[in-house]
């Protein structure tokens, strides 16, 4: 019987958005970066920025003719408290206060959009925000849509690629707020006749397409881990929270995919789709959505892909890691590093270590591609096959929990691969070792703890059985 941990759900949702605010500042104004090429880009977007909003308002508010003052100056710390307050005050938060009608539409994406692309750099190490960032871009050719998700997957491909606005070299979207009407206005107003945009009529098929498949899963008792859905007192199915959201996000991206049909497309993921995971492959730091599903992950794809991170990761946790390095070297290896912060023989990048906006980053683009191979495990009916689709899963997860040992995202994916094999005492270790580290505070903690103690159970259950025999 294959043993899941149901929270990951939420996890990979909670690992995907504003993940800043664990990091020390970097950056305290564009003085501070050392790249003057980095700079330029950042005056250019935030100019692009402030236009896109004067536009649509004709009228901008004083707020937010400061908060534009700020961000040309490159003021990091001006910027990200006054995006604070504004949040405070869309609606769309959590403990959002009263909602100001200001800040909605294309006015309140570009100056999200500001927010992000600074974000990156002030949370963010200089060096490889902008690596992440000309790493996509360069692989992604003109006029593909680009899909990022997390934050520095959307607002650091849309602050560093040429024009955003204009779709200079392609166009940028971000899955997770599809279903939002104000967001797809927005869309329109830059890319409307360039590309197809969905419209409300597709959003509302969306919905009931998500509704009627939803209902049927519930009968079935087939939800997905944080899937919340429910029938009232008079009958009626009724869906709530951001797996449901996410989920009709996914639809409106397979509109799109199946619409523009002669576009290429690339996707940074937030969260995984099923429809997707039979097109995707590996695509340097990212994947791209292949046309037409593929039948198997060839051996080229997959050993260029094995070697790209292999290099990849080498200038920022040193060489040591391979496909025969074990669960518990990486967990040595983590205690060494990112929790007694103890770099002697280390051969990687410390302010790599030390800044967890860049290392969680990273992090999180290696999770889905191993979430990407241990779909291909699940679905491969060749026993070869299988198993070295298996390997290539399981050195991927490695490596993303190496980037990053305190990623829910990464130890809850990567647990539950584990736990698929009958792998506990790994397992046990992985969850183990995040937990011990430093900074897994708050919610992520508590998950993480609570994780340990499945786990520890688990294998209490599976000595006990192994005893009885």
């Amino acid at each position: 019987m294959k043993t899941t941990i149901k929270s990951l759900g939420a996890v990979i949702l909670g690992g995907g958005l504003f993940i800043s605010g664990y990091a020390k500042q970097q950056m305290t104004s564009f003085q501070s970066l050392k790249d003057p090429e980095v700079v330029a880009q950042l005056k250019s977007f935030v100019a692009e920025k402030e236009a896109q909003a004067n536009a649509a308002t004709n009228n901008l508010p004083p707020e937010f003719k400061s908060y534009f003052d700020a961000a040309e100056k490159g003021d990091w710390l001006a910027v990200s408290n006054t995006f604070v307050e504004f949040r405070h005050h869309t609606g769309q938060y959590e403990h959002s206060g009263k909602t100001d009608e200001r800040l909605r539409g294309t006015a309140w994406q570009a100056v999200m959009e500001t927010w992000g692309a600074l974000d990156a750099f002030g949370e963010g190490d200089e060096e490889y925000s902008a690596a992440y960032a000309n790493a996509i871009i360069e692989s992604i050719p003109p006029g593909s849509i680009y899909f990022g998700g997390t934050d520095p997957g959307r607002f650091l491909i849309t602050a560093m690629q040429k024009s955003q606005v204009n779709g200079d070299p392609f166009f940028t979207v971000t899955q997770n707020a599809l279903a939002d009407g104000t967001y797809l206005d927005y869309l329109r107003s830059m890319y409307g006749g360039k590309i197809y945009i969905p419209t409300a009529e597709d959003s509302q098929k969306c919905f009931q397409d998500y509704m009627e498949d939803a209902q049927k899963r519930l009968q079935n008792h087939q939800l997905r881990p944080g899937e919340d859905v429910r029938t009232d007192s008079n009958g009626k199915m009724q869906v709530s929270g951001q797996v449901a959201v996410m989920e009709i996000n996914g639809l409106l991206v397979k509109t799109m995919f199946d619409k523009d049909t002669n576009r290429e497309f690339y996707i940074e993921e937030s969260f995984p789709f099923d429809w997707m995971y039979p097109h995707l492959e590996p695509h340097g730091l990212i994947m791209k959505i292949n046309r037409q599903p593929l039948p198997a992950l060839s051996e080229s794809v997959v050993s260029q892909d094995r070697d790209y991170w292999a290099e990849y990761l080498q200038p920022m946790i040193g060489d040591w890691l391979t496909a025969d390095t074990s669960v518990g070297e990486i967990a040595a290896f983590a205690k060494k590093t990112f929790g007694k912060q103890d770099f002697s023989s280390f051969t990687g990048d410390p302010r790599f270590i030390q800044n967890a906006y860049s290392h969680r980053m990273f992090s999180k683009l290696r999770s889905s591609q191993a979430g990407l191979y241990a779909w291909r495990v699940d679905h491969a009916t060749d026993a070869a096959e299988k198993k070295r689709l298996d390997q290539e899963a399981d050195f991927a997860f490695r490596q993303a929990w190496a980037l990053c040992p305190d990623s829910s995202e990464a130890v809850f994916r990567y647990v539950n691969f584990l736990l698929a094999q009958n792998r506990i005492a790994d397992a046990l270790v992985v969850a183990e070792t995040a937990a011990q580290m430093p900074s897994v505070q708050g919610q992520d903690g508590e998950q993480i703890r609570n994780l340990v103690e499945q786990l520890k159970k688990l294998q209490k259950a599976k000595e006990t059985s192994s005893g009885a025999k």
